[in-house]
């Protein structure tokens, strides 16, 4: 430590206004990447969807300009815009220039809202290159505009003229100088509202890119049966979606849920007012109990138990697809951090428990040929899950003599039995396997060449999937069976990492491989075990009169290249890389496998509607439907011109 830094009172910094959250802007969106771009939409869309939430307007456009800016309009009440009394500027200014000033602190302007905390609006503001509002309201039309983060009221609070309509429009453009990107993504825009009209049955939901001219309206009658069905519309239903709701103490509560069959996951999905609570909480924990308890008593009321051995929760959910809705006020919701992903809130526990166990029960009574259906299904979870908790051990007690069995003679095994420090790259094609045997660091890097392209596993049964020497060999090596008898803590790799080239063929292995995990072993994604490697694009590099490598740069994305060219300099060369095969061993290490100097993408299920309908899409057995996706969504017209490009400049 140094004994000459000083550490008093002058050291103490008040950062004035919004300035804290340009300063620290992953304290309010979580990160400063795509997500966190995304969550400045996600924050002004909860505004209108408060409105609409309360019963003011039913639809809500939001506009991607092709300056970079977007706009978000709803026809609600509109954002008040006369002097706060103690404030002493206009309402509408207050709650774009000030953390935690709103109209959501207590039940009187909002019975139930998205933007919880106050401070949404402020927020993106903050971190955008200009806010524009204009509010619709009392027959005038208010119009004021922020620009700098916030620091400069451009515009003050001005009465542009009359009107007949009512609500508030937004438009911001986010700040490139803290964004590492500030392309809007279609995709997860159209994604996001979409689910947020299943949420908020019977309120339009529009969405135009003005940099494509395209648009997309979603608009749903029945909500979450809708967005059950969309969920599982490749999938066998024993039964029809079940639906039901119910109001105590405030909190609105409302459900979907349907069992499949050949399904070995379960998929719950959980809001509060329309946010994705991506940690569950209460509600989840109640809805889990609830169904538990029902399903058992139902059986045990029956005498369909076998051995009056009750069936576990897991048991019970395996094959189920459930989403929780809630609605409640502030003065009760008590959720995690600015980005809300767990609800606290201890009433609401009990509330769904009951909720879920009286409708479940009665259901199960009235339709008793779905209940033994579903009985069956769950006790043949169980004994799948007591023949693999039996195999398990028998195979504990035989490793303590015995190396397990390894399918393939492709693998090079890690040397350390330290598995949760170990990784296991799965790499594409032998010549790239071959480098990355001799880049990787032999205590903990274990590699698996493929034999050409993986069996698309959509469909399959286990026992077929089990026949096939590249996934019986997976299986095998990560450890942890496969399907319902999947086990997360007995993986015997910390990260899977899946090395492929960066083209369509590429693409496809992840995809195939993808498929093979979320289908089959999906807590190996959830619980974050799952990562792609990201080779460069290019090497941008200068050579002296021997021709010797001098000076060199790794480049990622193509917008990189021109950066990397002015700081090699004049007399610059390109190298592209086709695929990982074309690196040499210290090239693959230095770029893709070593820890300190490597690029991976984590895989996450973010939005489970999303990937359930791009799974079944891509891997299922409708062409024209994966046809007209192909054709919507990637581009063929590739220009491959920098492939081994030398390029003479000096």
């Amino acid at each position: 430590m140094d004994k000459n830094t000083q550490y008093g009172s002058d050291q103490i910094e008040i950062l004035e206004g919004l300035e804290g959250v340009r300063r620290r802007p992953a304290m309010y969106i979580g990160s400063t990447n795509a997500t966190g771009l995304h969550h400045l939409v996600w924050e002004i869309i909860d505004n209108s969807l408060d409105e609409a939430l309360n019963g003011y307007g039913d639809k809500i456009t939001v506009t991607i300009h092709k300056d970079g800016s977007i706009s978000v309009l709803d026809e609600g009440r509109g954002i008040p815009c006369g002097i706060h009394p103690k404030a002493k500027i206009p309402a509408v200014q207050l709650i774009f220039s000030t953390l935690h000033s709103g109209g959501k602190f207590n039940d009187e302007a909002y019975k139930s809202s998205a933007g919880l905390h106050g401070v949404g609006s402020s927020v993106t503001n903050a971190l955008s290159e200009f806010c524009d509002i204009t509010v619709y309201r009392d027959g005038k039309i208010y119009h004021l505009r922020f620009e700098d983060g916030g620091r400069k009221l451009a515009q003050p609070m001005e009465i542009l003229g009359e009107t007949k309509k009512h609500g508030t429009l937004i438009t911001f453009k986010p700040d490139k100088k803290i964004f590492s990107t500030v392309e809007f993504s279609y995709e997860k825009i159209t994604s996001h509202l979409q689910q947020d009209a299943y949420l908020l049955k019977k309120v339009r939901f529009i969405l135009i890119d003005e940099r494509n001219n395209i648009k997309d309206e979603y608009y749903y009658e029945n909500g979450l049966k809708e967005f059950i069905e969309k969920i599982n519309a490749e999938k066998t239903p024993i039964g029809p979606v079940i639906t039901f709701s119910g109001t105590q103490d405030k909190i609105e509560t409302e459900i979907a849920m349907q069992y499949c069959y050949n399904d070995y996951n379960e998929t719950i999905r959980s809001y509060v007012n329309n946010v994705h609570t991506a940690d569950g909480g209460t509600h989840e924990s109640g809805f889990k109990a609830g169904i538990t308890k029902a399903v058992n008593d139902y059986a045990e009321d029956n005498n369909l138990l076998r051995n009056k051995v009750k069936l576990e929760g897991s048991d019970i959910r395996e094959g189920l697809t459930a989403i929780i809705s809630l609605r409640m006020p502030e003065s009760v919701a008590e959720l995690e951090g600015q980005t809300k992903g767990k609800l606290n809130t201890q009433i609401a526990q009990n509330i769904v428990s009951d909720l879920v166990y009286t409708n479940f029960t009665y259901y199960l009574n009235e339709n008793k040929e779905f209940a033994i259906r579903l009985i069956k299904k769950c006790q043949e979870s169980q004994n799948a899950r007591l023949a693999a908790r039996k195999a398990k051990e028998e195979a504990r007690k035989v490793r303590k003599t015995k190396e397990s069995i390894i399918l393939s003679d492709k693998l090079t095994p890690a040397q350390s039995k330290d598995y949760k420090n170990n990784e296991l790259f799965i790499v594409e094609g032998d010549s790239a396997g071959g480098n990355a045997k001799k880049a990787r660091n032999a205590a903990n890097q274990a590699i698996l060449p493929l034999r050409g392209k993986p069996l698309n596993t959509d469909g399959l049964t286990i026992d077929k999937i089990k026949s096939n020497l590249e996934f019986a060999t997976i299986i095998n090596v990560i450890g942890a069976g496969v399907g319902q008898n999947f086990d997360v803590e007995d993986i015997h790799y910390n990260k899977v990492i899946i090395m492929a080239d960066a083209d369509a063929d590429g693409a496809h292995i992840q995809t195939l491989l993808l498929s093979f995990f979320y289908n089959y072993m999906r807590d190996l994604i959830t619980q974050g075990h799952v990562y792609l490697s990201v080779p460069p694009l290019y090497r941008v590099y200068k050579k002296d009169a021997k021709n010797n490598i001098v000076d060199s740069v790794y480049v990622w994305r193509d917008e990189q290249l021109e950066e990397a060219k002015n700081k090699i300099g004049p007399g610059y060369e390109i190298s592209r890389y086709k695929g990982l095969g074309e690196m040499d061993a210290i090239e693959l290490k230095t770029t893709t496998m070593d820890q300190k100097t490597r690029l991976l993408v984590k895989v996450t299920i973010d939005d489970p509607l999303a990937v359930e309908s791009e799974v079944s899409t891509l891997m299922g057995r409708d062409s024209d439907r994966r046809k007209k996706w192909l054709e919507s969504n990637v581009d063929f017209s590739t220009n491959d011109s920098f492939i081994n490009e030398v390029k003479r400049n000096g």
